[in-house]
Parts: structure tokens; C-alpha cells; sequence
């Protein structure tokens, strides 16, 4: 008899179940709804990726390499990962090899982190580089180098370059002073095909010229050294 009386209580139990319970078993459900929900309404930062490789000419030893940046956008923050290789050569005898792996990290158009490691004749020179305030703190060889916020790596990858009067050398983590100017349009010929551009000039204790096209997209850059001019431009 006492257990035909406890399954009598069950079968009332599921046919009016207590406020307490329903309760519970509603605030279960409403929470795995709500995360459902949340998790299908969470904007998904849109990411693209671009790639800017460029054929390395010297004015006096001709094709020395390869420049490629690899452009990464997700949301408000941009990785730029660069490979450079590099070799001059003259009578089959290398005169000067270079080789190197850089990555950059912004978000909100400032410079957050750089790593780079440069090869150059087997002599090679790490740099690290991180946010720190408003200061940009370069640990290489040279020892601990304090760079304003607005600091910007030699490397034009996008018109980002333009937006500051210090420049990092990217082989050696030195910061220098540099002026910009320019912005004229003008044509170039890319390709065997003449492009309309915008010409600007970084000057500081070398002569950078940086040519982007109507899409901001840097087609071309030069750099007028004590070892001569090398000039980069867009594979496309």
C-alpha cells in the first residue's frame, strides 16, 4: 500500500508540479536561451587579409630580392608580418645578404608590439618593442630606447607611415627625426602599365619617397642611401 501511495504523490507531482520547481526548471531554460542568444547575436569582427609583395631593385646591382608584407585586419587591430630576403651579388660572389622576419601588432592606429630579427652577413640583431604608457619602449643592442607613442617602424605598408615625425629603423631599433612632405599626384609606370599616385618623402638621415595609389595602397617605395638607391615595387 505505501507504494501504491508513493506513486499516486509521483503521478500528482508531474501533473501539478510545484511553483518552486517550475520555477527552477523556467530560470534553467530562460539562462541556456539567453546564452544561446548571446552567442548568436556577438558581432563577429570582420577579418581580412592582404598581401603586398614587392621585387627589390639597386640602382647599380639591379634585382637584390624580395619585400612582403602580410596584412592582417580584425576590428580595431592590424598585424603587419614582414619577410624580407636580400642578396647582392657581383661576379657570382655575394657582397651582401640579408634576411629577416618582422611582425607588428596596432590596435586604433597605434603601435602596440614589434618583434623583429635581422640576418645581415650572418650578424644577427633582435629587437622587441612594447607600449608602455605613452611612450614606446625598443629593447635591442643598443640597449633599452625610449620612442614617443607615435612612433612608426620604416616600413610603409600602409599611409599609417605618414602620421608621425619619428621613425624606427626596423634593422637596429634607432629612432630618428623625420620630416613629411609631399602628397603631389603624379603617374608611375608599374608593370608596363602607367598608374595615377600620390608621391610623398620621409626625410630624415635618409631619403625615403613612398608612392600610393587611389586606393592608399603603397605600389612603390624608394630609399636613397649612402650605399645608393633601392627601390620596391608591387608585384601584382
Amino acid at each position: 500500500m505505501g507504494d501504491t501511495l508513493l506513486m499516486k504523490l509521483r503521478t500528482a507531482f508531474r501533473r501539478n508540479p510545484p511553483i518552486a520547481y517550475l520555477l527552477s526548471r523556467f530560470c534553467a531554460i530562460a539562462g541556456l536561451v539567453a546564452i544561446v542568444l548571446a552567442g548568436a547575436a556577438a558581432p563577429v569582427a570582420a577579418q581580412t587579409v592582404r598581401q603586398l609583395a614587392y621585387r627589390v631593385v639597386h640602382a647599380t646591382y639591379g634585382n637584390i630580392g624580395t619585400y612582403l608584407n602580410v596584412i592582417e585586419n580584425s576590428g580595431d587591430q592590424t598585424t603587419v608580418k614582414t619577410t624580407v630576403h636580400l642578396k647582392v651579388s657581383m661576379l657570382g660572389i655575394v657582397m651582401h645578404r640579408e634576411d629577416a622576419q618582422r611582425t607588428e601588432q596596432w590596435k586604433d592606429n597605434r603601435l602596440i608590439s614589434f618583434h623583429g630579427v635581422t640576418d645581415t652577413n650572418g650578424k644577427t640583431v633582435v629587437l622587441n618593442g612594447q607600449a608602455q604608457g605613452d611612450k614606446f619602449v625598443i629593447h635591442s643592442p643598443l640597449g633599452t630606447i625610449v620612442a614617443p607613442a607615435s612612433v612608426r617602424p620604416a616600413n610603409p605598408w600602409s599611409a599609417n607611415c605618414l602620421q608621425s615625425t619619428a621613425m624606427m629603423r626596423v634593422d637596429s631599433g634607432r629612432i630618428e627625426s623625420v620630416k613629411v612632405g609631399g602628397g603631389e599626384p603624379t603617374t608611375i609606370q608599374l608593370d608596363g602599365t602607367r598608374i595615377p599616385v600620390r608621391e610623398y618623402q620621409i626625410v630624415g638621415s635618409e631619403t625615403y619617397n613612398v608612392w600610393f595609389d587611389q586606393q592608399g595602397v603603397p605600389v612603390k617605395f624608394a630609399v636613397d642611401g649612402p650605399h645608393g638607391k633601392v627601390t620596391f615595387s608591387l608585384e601584382r
